[in-house]
């Protein structure tokens, strides 16, 4: 009996999991545990005990999406402009996070106490990926010295969250992010979040 309980609960999980992307993806990160528990045909206990917090249920959804995310970030990490490849990958994070609802809220920082089994470990792979990029700039002289990858994590989740009600949300952020890369100086106006890769 327990290979066959240990089955039912990894069915569970998928179940759970797919709807809680649909869900999700409708309703973002306030997506209601009862009704993906309704939807999933399962009690709440049961999403509940797959995942005990929201912020749980956020990072399981956002993995894949993570996951890619860190791929991108290894296959521009042999590009020559050092700059340019740590913008390409911020402006995907930014693409990401605008168009995935519950994606900027899985990476945020909340404060709160960690969890050693749910940390936050979807903005920690961002952060592992994002490191070599950031690190390869900052040698080159492209980048302040001072800059960190949970700075760029959480500049982007602050352009994503402040844009998600916008009309079109990932039109909204791209140019937020173009702004604060090129700066609000005259002349300095939200051109392509790359044109300037070669300015220092």
């Amino acid at each position: 009996m327990p290979g066959r309980q240990r089955a039912d609960a990894r069915r569970n999980y998928a179940r759970i999991l797919a709807v809680a992307e649909d869900e999700v993806a409708a309703h973002g990160a306030d997506a209601s545990l009862e009704q993906i528990a309704r939807v999933a045909g399962v009690g709440s206990a049961t999403v509940r005990r797959h995942f005990p917090t929201r912020r749980a249920l956020l990072e399981a959804v956002s993995h894949r999406r993570v996951e890619a995310l860190s791929a991108r970030a290894r296959d521009l990490a042999g590009e020559d402009d050092s700059r340019k490849a740590l913008l390409d990958w911020l402006n995907d994070v930014v693409a990401y996070a605008a168009s995935a609802r519950g994606l900027a809220a899985a990476l945020a920082y909340d404060g709160s106490a960690p969890d050693p089994v749910y940390e936050n470990s979807c903005a920690a792979t961002l952060e592992e990926a994002g490191a070599p990029l950031l690190d390869r700039a900052v040698r080159d002289g492209a980048v302040a010295a001072d800059v960190t990858v949970a700075d760029l994590i959480t500049l982007v989740v602050g352009i994503a969250l402040a844009t998600e009600h916008r009309q079109d949300p990932a039109a909204q952020a791209d140019r937020m992010f173009r702004l604060t890369v090129a700066g609000l100086s005259p002349g300095n106006g939200p051109r392509s979040a790359t044109d300037r890769a070669g300015t220092r």
